[in-house]
């Protein structure tokens, strides 16, 4: 982590929602070159909406995005193409195939196998076809592949099994060892604080804690029962949908995961 470098991306009492309803509000937040932070909280909390306010995606209510030190409001497309990566669950094109995804993304095959060897063997596989998994190592492959600045994720580990949840979290480690700027929403708290470098606890829309891995460690009974406790149905309903729970497909992933990295 670069403490001294400008942030890639800042929030100066960021408040964020749909009509007239802020989700987020007064929310203070920043993301520097070369380290990982997690953004954790409850279903419900706001984590999506931030990320959203955040890419551009969705224009604030109030306060101020900085990307790249300029307080300008910018669409996606635009921070896209400045180098700030979103990824949300397993975006990828289902109609094209594996590696017509990583061409249309511009993304060298190369780059992308050297990512997910596991990728290798499915590049004339439909996108559409593939197991949670691989669409998501795909999704990320994409993202990382353009070498962008800074990568917003929204639930990588969604439904997937955790070796799998440890090959995504550890390139993105990886990248920001060579200098990306990682802000994750993620549902596996202990996964992730193993590589992140700060962390955000976002609580019905506010920032509630915030430090590093090993200052919150003794509040993670704490944040994970909040997680437990404001469990909605619709969460449940999300996470009991086909493909939510590891299919056979992930689980030979999984095999194959601890082939490659034993």
């Amino acid at each position: 982590m670069h403490d001294t470098a400008q942030p890639l991306i800042e929030a100066h009492a960021l408040s964020a929602g749909y009509g007239t309803q802020p989700v987020v509000r007064d929310l203070d937040l920043e993301v520097r070159p070369g380290e990982v932070v997690a953004l954790l909280g409850p279903n419900g909390a706001g984590k999506t909406t931030t990320l959203r306010a955040l890419s551009g995606d969705l224009a604030p209510m109030g306060g101020e995005v900085r990307w790249l030190g300029d307080p300008r409001r910018a669409p996606l497309h635009r921070r896209a193409r400045q180098g700030l990566a979103y990824v949300c669950e397993r975006a990828v094109f289902t109609q094209l195939d594996t590696a017509d995804n990583l061409r249309v993304g511009r993304v060298p095959t190369r780059h992308a196998l050297d990512l997910f060897p596991e990728l290798e063997k499915r590049l004339n596989t439909g996108a559409g076809m593939l197991s949670g998994g691989e669409q998501q190592m795909l999704s990320l492959a994409r993202a990382l592949g353009r070498a962008p600045k800074l990568l917003l994720a929204d639930e990588l580990s969604l439904g997937l099994a955790p070796l799998v949840v440890d090959r995504l979290l550890r390139a993105v480690r990886e990248a920001a060892d060579r200098g990306l700027g990682a802000l994750l929403v993620e549902q596996h708290v202990r996964k992730v604080l193993d590589i992140a470098d700060r962390v955000y606890v976002l609580h019905r829309g506010r920032i509630t804690m915030t430090g590093t891995p090993s200052e919150l460690r003794g509040d993670l009974a704490a944040i994970e029962s909040s997680y437990l406790a404001e469990k909605s149905g619709a969460e449940r309903a999300r996470a009991e949908k086909p493909g939510a729970a590891m299919t056979r497909a992930d689980k030979t992933l999984a095999e194959k995961t601890t082939a490659t990295t034993d």
